[in-house]
């Protein structure tokens, strides 16, 4: 890749980041704290978080197998993503490129951001070409995301086919691994000292079941993660957020079996929806769901809806026509989904 500091909007390597009260005091122990204005009175939030979520990362380090140097938190994977952007693209300069149909976040953040967002689509199988993806490319690209295993197709893209684009390309590769956990192949999170311009993303919000606490992860290496930490907002993982997450930690037996049971359901629902009448075709899936070919997806989303079941009618994403992206639920769920699809006419 190209020297960092080539890559990195020059405002942003030169910005002097806000430095919180948090900051000022490392490497000291202290109970008294009047340094941030806060409420005195104890409650268990009046006190700001830990910034950088030190405690945090050290739970999250074994499981990931990644050193805490190496790791960012932030409101979601949305954060980092937008923060990617922040960090390296010029507006109305620079610009970035996509496999499509993916994860449509990093659109927005690039419309956001006004970066000019390049899509390069998949073949028929849902599978990129790495030469194709690095021709999309000038010398204004800054990054390549790359969703794998991939919103909303649920394939997983061939090891050797990211590491190609990995060491072809100069800028910042993004690897969305937000389902790796449903997935055999070995995840590059697991490689980014091999890759000096990868980052890797994943979540709270899928295996670990933490949805509702919006708690994304991000691991590259030591400077990247330092550029991150620059832009990010002071206290941009709230307290709760960082306990709940050190609370579902403790038990990753559960965890663990919590995802066998989900790969148990996928592949006995992929099997039945295979059998249905009205479904053409199942694609092959990495993930936490699958994407299915429908006869009439529109009607039949509707019908479900109806019926007071809800999947995603993916039909106007490209080359998702009459598809349907169904999430794996609980067992009752999927029979009740499955009851409902064998009574539609």
């Amino acid at each position: 890749m190209k020297a960092l500091q080539e890559l990195v909007r020059p405002n942003i390597w030169a910005l002097k980041p806000y430095s919180c009260a948090r900051d000022e005091f490392k490497g000291f122990k202290a109970d008294v704290f009047l340094d941030a204005n806060e409420n005195p009175f104890p409650n268990g939030v009046n006190r700001y978080p830990d910034p950088l979520q030190e405690e945090l990362k050290r739970s999250i380090s074994p499981m990931k197998s990644v050193p805490v140097q190496n790791i960012f938190l932030g409101n979601g994977s949305d954060e980092a993503i937008d923060l990617v952007f922040r960090v390296f693209c010029r507006p109305g300069v620079d610009n970035v490129v996509a496999i499509a149909p993916t994860y449509g976040m990093y659109e927005v953040c690039a419309d956001i951001n006004d970066v000019e967002y390049r899509k390069v689509l998949l073949d028929d199988n849902y599978d990129f070409s790495p030469e194709a993806l690095l021709a999309a490319c000038d010398k204004q690209t800054k990054i390549i995301f790359l969703c794998s295993p991939n919103n909303p197709t649920g394939n997983a893209f061939r090891r050797e086919k990211i590491e190609q684009v990995l060491t072809a390309f100069q800028g910042i590769v993004v690897v969305d691994e937000a389902y790796s956990e449903f997935s055999s192949q070995r995840p590059l999170r697991l490689d980014i000292a091999k890759y000096p311009g990868i980052i890797v993303l994943n979540t709270f919000s899928k295996a670990m079941g933490c949805a509702g606490i919006r708690l994304g992860m991000a691991f590259a290496s030591e400077e990247i993660i330092g550029l991150m930490n620059k832009v990010k907002y002071p206290y941009n993982v709230n307290i709760l957020t960082q306990r709940r997450a050190m609370e579902v930690l403790q038990d990753l037996t559960l965890l663990q079996r919590h995802i066998s049971q989900i790969m148990d359901e996928r592949q006995t629902l992929v099997q039945a929806f295979s059998l249905l009448p009205i479904c053409k075709k199942v694609y092959p899936t990495d993930a936490n769901f699958f994407l299915a070919k429908m006869t009439d997806a529109s009607r039949i989303y509707r019908y479900l809806v109806e019926r007071g079941i809800i999947v995603r009618n993916r039909s106007k994403v490209s080359l998702c026509g009459d598809c349907l992206r169904i999430t794996i639920g609980l067992k009752d769920e999927n029979t009740k989904l499955l009851s409902a699809l064998r009574k539609f006419v």
